[in-house]
């Protein structure tokens, strides 16, 4: 009896192991394209051309496209089950995807995107939210989350999203790859389900810029050209003062890249918010209608004029089915369709006014050979099911940042830039309307040496604090110059107390603060900043110079022909001191 008691538990054991085993397998089985794919199927290329031929462009390249391409013989289902119960299978291919195909790729499978294409977090309850592979806890962005996906888990070499406002930068910032949207217009909308027509772009997913590139030039349909680099690169301070990160993580690592690349020369520094108030002025007439006297940035009034283009028009192209379907939504997407929205006639006019003006105000900004650097999302990925991304100071800050090319028609890329914190940082590059060639180009020639930067600065911890508050004090040095060169003297001073502030034993940062004193007349404080300047360095001709000149004017003549006569013996040939030494002289002695 004790025997058969054995010999049961010991099948009951056995039973139990084998149940655990084939849950591990299945759950495997489950993940193992981590969610990101609705239905794998297969387009295959034309076969390569015969020798000497080239061959195809993306020979051998594997791709997946959102569920919002139409594929012959398959129901583009638009992230919602409702959809696919309302609507046939397409009978044609998008010519987009039929070019990848005629390109040399094959096409392997559906993604997944939210729902409708509406969402900026990745996650669909009906078809279960694609696994971020870089960080399993985190939403991997949408609206093209599987797209995105998919190529972060190595599943496929590209993949084609929709990005509306930010349906494919979004999440390759999140899931730490690179994402291309192209110039408004560039890429054909043929067979694509529209989400807000004057937004929508067709973005590609990648994580080798060589790939991406190749597949800009069949999308793109670009005749072999000479590669360009850029003459300026042009760091938007005011967005990255958005970044929920430390600054210097990103901006940093693209300032040291292009001094490496291009020289210092090709750096500048430029504030979005007072750049779009002057050349905008149509902001400022949508502010004063709508604010009701509360104060919000020129990039904040962007965020909420894409915002409401983008629900007026996903309305006009998808609320007679909501109406009739009634299909159950998020409560977060549900809310923003059915928000009645009051427009006339002279607000539509004003919102085409704001995209004019601001497609010409960032052609006009960047010309054919600059680049805007912007942070491409402010915040790190939030966690699943968190209610974070679904506040309102979160799509404010993003929105505030996607708006720039979503409003503008520009054409922006997303470049990973390592991690923070354990979660993918990026940035984002922004050429003008009509730029993706350059843009395309851009990303080819500094990926490398980004990533090289990326790499020293995650290998100099110890040291990394001292040297980014050097290099910080040094920009905000810079800006100071720029600003002092522009004549806005509070404006320099302001910059060189912060270069101050972040090293202050730099002589140079004092002096150049007294200079800015003295144009806006305040003699004491400039005083006080040479004879600090004089005690870090001894040999500051400038600062002796300066003091002179503060004392001067102070009525301490004495004390001023002292200070010319010692920058005299320090610089002999200098006529400045001369001159000055011996007009007090005649005066006062």
């Amino acid at each position: 009896m004790a025997s058969q008691s054995a010999n049961l538990w010991v099948l009951l054991g056995l039973g139990l192991a084998g149940i655990f085993l084939v849950t591990r397998k299945l759950k495997k089985a489950i993940r193992e394209d981590f969610g990101a794919f609705l239905e794998k199927l297969q387009l295959l290329p034309p076969p390569p051309p015969l020798p000497p031929k080239a061959p195809h462009p993306l020979t051998a390249l594997t791709f997946a496209v959102s569920d919002v391409f139409d594929i012959d013989g398959y129901v583009t289902g638009f992230g919602h089950p409702d959809w696919v119960k309302t609507h046939d299978k397409a009978s044609w291919t998008s010519p987009v995807v039929t070019a990848l195909v005629d390109g040399g790729a094959t096409c392997i499978g559906k993604t997944v995107v939210d729902e409708l294409a509406y969402g900026i977090s990745g996650e669909n309850k009906h078809y279960g939210t694609p696994t971020n592979p870089t960080t399993p806890a985190k939403v991997p962005g949408g609206s093209s989350s599987g797209a995105a996906v998919a190529v972060a888990a190595n599943l496929v070499d590209f993949s084609l999203g929709i990005d509306t406002v930010g349906g494919v930068r979004i999440p390759a910032g999140f899931c730490g790859i690179l994402g291309f949207r192209p110039s408004l217009g560039a890429v054909s909308h043929m067979g694509i389900i529209p989400v807000s027509t004057s937004l929508d772009t067709i973005g590609w997913f990648a994580k080798d810029p060589n790939i991406l590139r190749r597949v800009g030039h069949v999308l793109l349909q670009l005749p072999y050209a000479i590669q360009r680099s850029p003459r300026q690169i042009i760091i938007a301070d005011d967005c990255f003062q958005l970044l929920k990160i430390p600054v210097d993580r990103v901006a940093q690592v693209v300032i040291k890249s292009t001094e490496k690349l291009f020289g210092r020369q090709a750096l500048k520094h430029e504030n979005v918010e007072d750049y779009l108030k002057s050349k905008v002025p149509s902001l400022k007439e949508f502010h004063s209608k709508k604010s009701n006297g509360e104060f919000k940035t020129s990039t904040r009034l962007l965020a909420n004029v894409m915002h409401f283009i983008q629900r007026d028009e996903f309305k006009h192209n998808h609320g007679e089915w909501i109406s009739l379907v009634k299909p159950v939504l998020d409560p977060s997407i549900s809310a923003e369709i059915y928000e009645t929205l009051e427009s006339a006639d002279t607000d539509i006019e004003r919102y085409k006014s704001i995209r004019d003006e601001m497609r010409s105000a960032i052609n006009s900004l960047l010309k054919d050979d600059g680049i805007l650097v912007i942070p491409t999302i402010a915040d790190p990925p939030p966690k699943l099911g968190g209610k974070e991304i679904l506040s309102e100071d979160y799509k404010s800050r993003a929105y505030s940042l996607l708006s720039i090319a979503s409003i503008s028609g520009c054409c922006q890329v997303t470049i990973p830039l390592g991690f923070h914190n354990k979660c993918p940082a990026s940035v984002s590059f922004i050429a003008r309307n009509g730029g993706d060639r350059f843009l395309l180009d851009t990303v080819q020639t500094m990926y490398a040496t980004l990533q090289e930067q990326v790499d020293i600065a995650a290998t100099s911890k110890l040291s990394r604090n001292v040297v980014s508050k050097e290099q910080s004090a040094e920009i905000a040095k810079e800006k100071g110059n720029q600003a002092f060169k522009d004549k806005q003297w509070q404006k320099a001073v302001g910059f060189y107390t912060e270069a101050i502030k972040l090293s202050g034993t730099n002589a140079t940062y004092y002096n150049n603060r007294a200079l800015a004193y003295l144009e806006l007349g305040s003699y004491l404080q400039a005083e006080a900043d040479c004879t600090q300047a004089i005690n870090l360095d001894k040999k500051n001709v400038k600062a002796y110079l300066r003091r002179a000149t503060a004392r001067e004017m102070l009525g301490y003549y004495k004390e001023a022909i002292e200070d010319f006569r010692y920058a005299l013996v320090l610089e002999p040939t200098n006529k400045r001191a001369g001159q000055s030494v011996e007009k007090l002289r005649k005066l006062f002695q």
